[in-house]
């Protein structure tokens, strides 16, 4: 066993800080009040985000892939992102940045980073680049699923053997998903696909369009681990509020 706890941190959507054997990556950060045509309707976590050894990028839509988020961390912060990704940031002077594609591993200290298949359209725009969307699983003393954004595919069962926690999106940011999502029933069905020990939702109540003051997902969390009550009985399920930090 390491002599270093584990500990997750959810900041809102899909930007979580995981720390393990050591190392701390930081997930699709997203430290900004707006993007586009969504704002931010809970306070940003006050998590120091110094120390940050990787920052994991799932896929390169606008609310995952925040260039302006990243420069907080610094140009030279390593980045792990999907293949073609990469372009992006070096036009913006970043200089540690390692793309990957499914099934590609890269160490990181003391972990190890394997990128996943997901299920999700990850075009930049119609004229941007186009990339695939990816997971991500780290593993170390103990292992972590990111899934980014996805929704239900096969094979998600075997992505990960005696996995420890599942970071699994629960909703988006409107009143109806697109495909390429999952709303907390299909979480919870990926939840017993994958039998993590601990399943803790991300991807809900953070962000809203500017003509709405409240999310439309208030409860997804709840209603993610009610369903995983019922569907994947043996998984611990930990809803975090924005801000909030547990021990993995």
């Amino acid at each position: 066993m390491t002599d270093h706890p584990g500990r997750v941190a959810w900041l809102g959507h899909a930007t979580v800080v995981i720390e393990l054997d050591g190392v701390r990556l930081l997930t699709d950060p997203l430290l900004r009040r707006r993007t586009l045509h969504l704002h931010r309707i809970v306070p940003l976590p006050d998590e120091p985000l110094d120390g940050v050894d990787a920052v994991l990028i799932s896929h390169a839509h606008w609310d995952h892939f925040d260039v302006a988020s990243i420069r907080r961390l610094g140009r030279d912060v390593r980045v792990v992102v999907p293949r073609g990704v990469g372009i992006l940031l070096a036009r913006k002077r970043f200089t540690n940045v390692t793309e990957v594609d499914e099934g590609d591993e890269v160490r990181v200290g003391a972990v190890v980073v394997r990128a996943t298949y997901a299920e999700h359209r990850a075009d930049r725009g119609p004229l941007g680049i186009r990339s695939p969307s990816l997971g991500y699983v780290v593993a170390g003393d103990r292992s972590v699923y990111f899934a980014g954004d996805t929704d239900l595919f096969d094979g998600m069962h075997t992505l990960a053997t005696g996995l420890d926690v599942a970071l699994l999106p629960v909703a988006g940011w409107g009143s109806k998903l697109p495909p390429g999502h999952m709303g907390p029933e299909a979480a919870a069905e990926a939840a017993a696909r994958l039998q993590p020990h601990v399943a803790i939702p991300i991807h809900w109540a953070t962000f809203a369009p500017f003509h709405r003051k409240t999310v439309h997902d208030p409860d997804a969390g709840e209603a993610f681990a009610r369903s995983v009550h019922e569907k994947a009985p043996s998984v611990e399920v930990r809803v975090l509020r924005v801000g909030e930090a547990c021990a993995i």
